[in-house]
């Protein structure tokens, strides 16, 4: 590639960044449906006709932005063969592998929730976005079952569960939606939930030395480590 194409190349990949970024803020901020192309163009300082040029439309816009903010930047790697997804898989042990699952899984809900949540309410309205909101629960669920197989066949994992229980339980409680319901709705810190999420998932998956897990995840977890009333 020669300097000039080199610089036009890098040129375009800004600019795309530019527009994936002002959608995200206007999708969030105001909706999918009352978001127009023109005004994503304002924000992001470019031409309605180049937003037409680069994604076709509204909906490809938003189906990339989807991809950009799971995978945390815009290059064609799927998730599984991302590094925190692989360095999880390597752990030697079930704990090990929960834990650093559960990192990686929260460090992606931190980034992705919010456009999580425009789509489901998006594809309550065009079919197209219907299925895309579908198919990425289909690949999220594949994901966490291929983590719960590897988890459920090292040392430390706890006997008798079986592979889709684990997996519907990582699903689940790795959600975007369970993300947004305690960190945006009731205030946790990322780092409060990935503590409640490891503890709670690792009582049903590990086996876990001792009495029992130390601590009272729940009560640690809430902002300020307050206790609820009986």
């Amino acid at each position: 590639m020669s300097p000039v194409n080199g610089k036009q190349a890098e040129k375009a990949r800004q600019t795309r960044r530019r527009v994936l970024g002002a959608a995200e803020e206007l999708f969030v901020e105001r909706g999918y449906g009352v978001t127009t192309l023109q005004e994503v163009a304002d924000r992001a300082g470019v031409s309605v006709q180049t937003i037409y040029f680069t994604f076709r439309n509204k909906r490809t816009l938003l189906k990339e932005l989807a991809d950009v903010v799971v995978a945390g930047d815009d290059e064609p790697i799927p998730t599984m063969e991302r590094a925190w997804f692989t360095a999880a898989m390597a752990a030697p042990t079930a704990d090990e592998q929960l834990r650093a699952h559960v990192e990686g899984a929260v460090g992606v809900a931190s980034r992705s929730s919010a456009i999580f949540d425009v789509l489901r309410t998006a594809a309550a309205q065009e079919a197209e976005l219907a299925e895309m909101w579908r198919l990425g629960n289909v690949n999220r669920l594949i994901v966490q079952r291929a983590a719960a197989e590897a988890l459920l066949a090292k040392p430390g994992a706890r006997a008798g569960v079986g592979a889709e229980r684990a997996a519907d339980l990582l699903y689940a409680m790795l959600s975007p939606e369970l993300y947004l319901v305690l960190v945006r709705d009731r205030g946790w810190t990322a780092e409060q939930y990935v503590e409640w999420a490891y503890e709670s998932l690792r009582a049903q998956l590990v086996v876990v030395s001792g009495a029992g897990i130390e601590g009272r995840a729940g009560d640690e977890a809430r902002p300020g480590g307050e206790e609820t009333a009986a």
